[in-house]
């Protein structure tokens, strides 16, 4: 029974002392908590207003690459209206460098000139009239030599179409590879096929002589205006001004050319059947007027001899022409 007293002692003594010391200590202890309390808010508010600060760096160099953007695309706009004044109705000369051809814009003339007058003088041998046999020469000496230049013209632009997907894939491996853009169209001036292959040297010969690859670029859609090198102009031109990832944007400018190509093989497979029927349509005519000159000349004959005829004969012809022209427009789907 000794010890129970002591024991109680003892703690009681414990509690009196601590209690004591947490009279004593607590000021000092809530001051220090609220001293962290307050280090902490103000870690908290410095976090914060980094979090802030970043934040709102970010929105402004987003706002300031936008405007930059913006401000590019005005620009490129502005070029492209002043680009088109050039490229709607392009001169003789520049149609010539377009198609491939490397005679001068005087050699096509005297040889159209030539043509035109060997064509008058054989129909003036053949016997016809002189109003026709004009008109003969005139489709020889000028029609028929702008028209295979417009034709050879478009052959080279959709070559050129089919094969630029792949130029344009070659310097996006080449950009991921991290080599340089310019050694990229190099590479393309020196392995692509033709027509891209002489193209891009004239880029590569733009860019020696001082011109950026903007107005390199630009150099090229003048050379050949087609809407998938507008589109790759554009591309080069932002990223150049505005920076980027130009291998990504090149990578989907390659794929929507491909797809645009895809498209255009449908559209031009489903307007088979209709592009026949006008061909048949517009064809009719003339065969059955030719199989009746030969069948029966004297019974055709009339149109060619008396004046009446002539006069039917040229309405015909302009009607011919006005409905091919109707036809062609019908059939064909700008894409």
């Amino acid at each position: 029974m000794s010890g129970l007293p002591l024991i109680l002692f003892v703690v009681l003594s414990t509690l009196s002392c601590g209690a004591l010391a947490y009279v004593l200590l607590q000021p000092r202890i809530a001051s220090e908590r609220n001293a962290e309390a307050r280090l902490n808010q103000f870690k908290r508010a410095e976090t914060d207003g980094s979090s802030k600060r970043i934040a709102r760096d970010r929105l402004q160099e987003a706002a300031k690459r936008r405007k930059t953007i913006q401000t590019s695309l005005k620009e490129i706009e502005e070029k492209q209206k002043e680009r088109s004044r050039h490229t709607a109705k392009p001169s003789l000369k520049r149609r010539m460098e377009q198609a491939g051809l490397t005679i001068s814009d005087r050699q096509f003339v005297l040889g159209s000139s030539a043509l035109g007058l060997v064509a008058l003088l054989v129909a003036l041998m053949v016997g016809q009239p002189l109003w026709i046999a004009g008109s003969i020469g005139l489709m020889f000496g000028y029609a028929m030599p702008r028209m295979t230049v417009n034709h050879l013209r478009k052959k080279r632009q959709a070559k050129f179409i089919d094969e630029l997907p792949n130029a344009i894939d070659l310097i996006v491996r080449g950009v991921k590879s991290g080599l340089p853009v310019n050694d990229t169209i190099r590479m393309i001036s020196t392995e692509a096929a033709e027509p891209v292959k002489s193209e891009f040297r004239k880029v590569v010969e733009a860019q020696q002589v001082g011109l950026s690859m903007s107005e390199a670029v630009e150099r090229l859609y003048e050379n050949m205006p087609i809407p998938e090198v507008n589109f790759f102009s554009i591309v080069v031109s932002i990223q150049s001004q505005a920076g980027g990832n130009l291998s990504e944007a090149l990578g989907n400018l390659s794929r929507v050319l491909r797809d645009r190509k895809r498209m255009k093989g449908k559209i031009q497979a489903m307007s088979m059947e209709a592009k026949a029927s006008g061909g048949i349509i517009g064809a009719l005519p003339i065969v059955v007027g030719t199989l009746v000159y030969i069948t029966t000349p004297d019974y055709i004959g009339l149109l060619f001899t008396q004046p009446v005829g002539n006069l039917l004969l040229g309405a015909s012809a302009i009607w011919m022409v006005i409905g091919i022209v109707v036809m062609r427009q019908m059939i064909n789907f700008d894409f």
